[in-house]
This record gives structure tokens, sequence and C-alpha cells, in this order.
């Protein structure tokens, strides 16, 4: 069993199939997380087609692993299942609205943890995608999900061929609060992000960006204001389309 504080995002696989048997072993024993009660409001999509793979990368910016993995999973918030459920049994379905979409994705998501760690245990690479939530409209297209069906994570898994440097982690004093929330000094905050921008890869983005700080990096280039309001206004106009928002 791997340890977790070891584990890695695997952005390069290689060649050797990740069998059927083996995702469905590990899609059961992932179907064991928690979920809002117990309906399992949640569907995967198993992409293993060069066609539909390609078809799947512009939502992710192309990057290079979603065509390279020999899989690509997207697990979708899904209340289509459950409201169908209720309409064929003579029940009132009330999902179509905000809060569903949340108990949704929730659920989705404790699914997608607990199948890395599955998936990772038994020696799978994966890199979870947070590039699912910034262009969703392209992957219900190509996906072809119906209403009340939301795309919230998306996986490559494969076995792995490489072996990236651990990525770094804020200590626990810098996220755990006891018995109530603490706000933050500005001492708290440069003693949390010491280690961060101490790093020499993080000193070479500040550099190479022409920025003055790391926190700069983040909101002037990875993660802009423009972009996130953009991909904001996207992503509401896909919950009104799947049928989530009035």
């Amino acid at each position: 069993m791997k340890n977790i504080t070891t584990r890695r995002s695997i952005r390069k696989y290689s060649d050797r199939e990740v069998s059927s048997q083996l995702l469905d072993t590990l899609f059961q024993q992932a179907a064991r997380t928690q979920t809002m009660g117990n309906m399992q409001l949640y569907s995967v999509i198993v992409t293993r087609s060069k066609e539909m793979k390609e078809r799947l990368a512009p939502a992710h910016f192309n990057q290079p692993m979603v065509t390279g993995a020999p899989v690509v999973i997207t697990v979708c918030a899904d209340f289509r299942r459950a409201t169908d459920w209720c309409l064929q049994r003579h029940a009132d379905p009330g999902y179509d609205n905000l809060l569903s979409f949340i108990n949704a994705s929730t659920d989705a998501l404790l699914f997608t943890q607990t199948f890395c760690n599955l998936a990772e245990e038994e020696g799978l690479g994966v890199c979870f995608l947070g590039t699912t939530v910034y262009m969703p409209q392209l992957i219900i297209e190509a996906l072809k999900l119906p209403k009340l069906v939301m795309p919230v994570a998306t996986l490559t898994v494969g076995w792995p061929d490489e072996q990236p440097a651990l990525s770094d982690r804020l200590s626990t004093d810098a996220f755990v609060h006891g018995e109530y929330y603490h706000p933050y000094s500005a001492d708290d905050i440069n003693r949390h992000y010491a280690a961060k921008e101490a790093l020499p890869e993080n000193r070479e983005f500040v550099r190479i960006n022409n920025k003055e700080t790391l926190a700069q990096v983040y909101t002037d280039i990875r993660y802009t204001r423009k972009d996130n309001e953009a991909m904001s206004e996207g992503f509401m106009e896909a919950l009104k389309k799947q049928g989530f928002l009035k």
C-alpha cells in the first residue's frame, strides 16, 4: 500500500493497459464512500478511445496527459438518475435547483477522492484536472450529458512513466483551527507561506514572470480575475442549461 504522504500527480504514463476488470473493481470499492441519503448522486464516464480523448482535450486546455493517458475518467454530479427513478415511482422530485447540484457535486467529489486513493494503492498514477469546471459546456456536449448531469471532476489514469518530485504543502497549523475560525495576522501569513515562497522553483516562477512576489504570479498570471469571472459566467450558464438553476 502506498503512503499518502508520498503521493504524486502523474502526467506521463506507460503503454501498459489499465484493464476494465481493475477499473470495475476500483469503482465498486469507491462506491462504498460516503454519500448523501445513500443516493449515490454521481455518474462516471470512462474514455479510452483516441477520438473521444481528442474531443475532450480542448476543455482541458489541450494538456498532453488527456490524450496521452490510457484512460480518462469524468465524474459527474448526477441527479438525472434519481429524478427518473422518482418520476417512474409516482414521486414528485424537487432536484432542479442549486442545493441539489451542491449535494450531487459533493457526492461526486467524495467518490472521486476515494477512487484516487484506491487507484494509487494499486500502483496506478492519477492526475486530477481542475480544468473540468472551466469550460464545462465542451464536456457536456462531447459526453452528451442530459439535464441534471454536470461534470465536476476529471482524472487521467494509467501506469506511471515518471517519478516527479513531491509538491509542497502548507503545515497543519496553517489550516487547522481550534474551536472556531481564527483570522490570520500578517505575521501568521508570513510564517505559513515562508517555506513555499523560499522554494527555488517558486523563486524562479517569480523571476521568469517579472513579478515581485509569488502571490502576484497567482493573481496576475495563473488565476486572474478576468479569467475567473469569465469562467464563472460560463459555469453558471452551463448550470442553467443542465437544469440546476432557473
